[in-house]
């Protein structure tokens, strides 16, 4: 996982793809165009392209104007722009008649550091999964970024797709089959399992690595679906291994590891830790240093598996 891709140079590439297999696929933004790269499809679809200037709500209006009409409308902007600035409008006019709106939430989690708590997005998994009728998908990496884009095109009704924006660690080298619901065991594991998604499961197999050494066995699970969840594939995760440590850029409350508790306790209960962010307001710094500072670390989720399995063993013996 030395090699790095640029998310959004991904996204944009197949965007452009897809829209010359389908010529009803149309591109909005809110006055993104160079952060979301996308003047390729501006340059061979300019009929189908629009930017509506910094007017989310009204962007999300006409995208569902657009599907009413047949056509494909992917939508650009912020994610926490896109999820907080123009709720109503996803919620109302996109989800609630099941409109087939896809959109593209660029600057997920704290990625973009700098910008500080307002253009950090950590309660969007919350908000979105609580909406009906929304497909929400978490890419892994670049190449999942490209498969996602091609799976929302196909899918039938609101779609969610979140990534960051700068570049991060490559996860898939080869081609591999994706499916939207469908987790993937990324390694192999019997002693306790890592469930992960987004930016986090490269640092999920990066822990694993590290307990490797110490003689721990760790299932590493990519969770490129957040809604529908694969439940299926987190309780054989529980039935097998006994343990379960979730690693989410979001906040910890009603995010991923809320998702995936959700299954555990209504089906198959098991320890469990979460990693991700403790329910704060992040600040602002360099990227990295604040991964460091709030604990998305491959060295965290390591911790944090010793000390599941520290304490279940415990258990046991008590």
């Amino acid at each position: 996982m030395d090699k790095m891709v640029n998310p959004v140079q991904a996204y944009s590439k197949a965007l452009v793809e897809v829209a010359g297999q389908d010529e009803r696929i149309f591109c909005l933004t809110a006055d993104l165009m160079h952060p979301y790269m996308i003047e390729e499809f501006f340059q061979k679809y300019p009929d189908r392209f629009f930017n509506l200037g910094v007017a989310e709500q009204n962007m999300m209006g006409i995208a569902a104007g657009l599907a009413t009409c047949g056509k494909i409308p992917f939508v650009h902007t912020y994610t926490p722009f896109m999820v907080m600035r123009s709720c109503e409008q996803m919620r109302t006019d996109v989800c609630y008649p099941k409109l087939n709106v896809k959109m593209a939430g660029m600057c997920s989690g704290i990625n973009m550091g700098v910008g500080g708590a307002t253009h950090h997005s950590v309660e969007d998994i919350a908000i979105v999964r609580a909406i009906p009728n929304m497909t929400l998908i978490s890419p892994a990496d670049g190449m999942e970024i490209g498969k996602a884009v091609f799976a929302a095109a196909q899918h039938v009704g609101p779609t969610f797709i979140r990534f960051g924006r700068y570049p991060a660690p490559v996860v898939y080298e080869a081609d591999y089959p994706f499916q939207l619901g469908k987790a993937i065991v990324l390694k192999e594991g019997k002693d306790i399992s890592l469930l992960a998604t987004g930016l986090m499961v490269s640092r999920a197999l990066t822990a694993a690595d590290l307990l490797a050494k110490e003689g721990i066995s760790a299932r590493v699970i990519n969770i490129h679906t957040i809604k529908p969840i694969d439940r299926e594939a987190i309780v054989k995760a529980a039935k097998e291994t006994g343990a379960i440590v979730t690693a989410e850029e979001h906040n910890v409350m009603a995010g991923f590891g809320a998702a995936v508790a959700e299954v555990l306790v209504e089906e198959y209960p098991v320890p469990m830790r979460r990693i991700g962010i403790e329910d704060t307001f992040c600040g602002l710094g360099p990227t990295e240093e604040m991964y460091q500072k709030w604990g998305l670390t491959a060295a965290n989720i390591a911790q944090a598996a010793r000390d599941l399995l520290k304490s279940r063993s415990a258990a046991a013996k008590a």
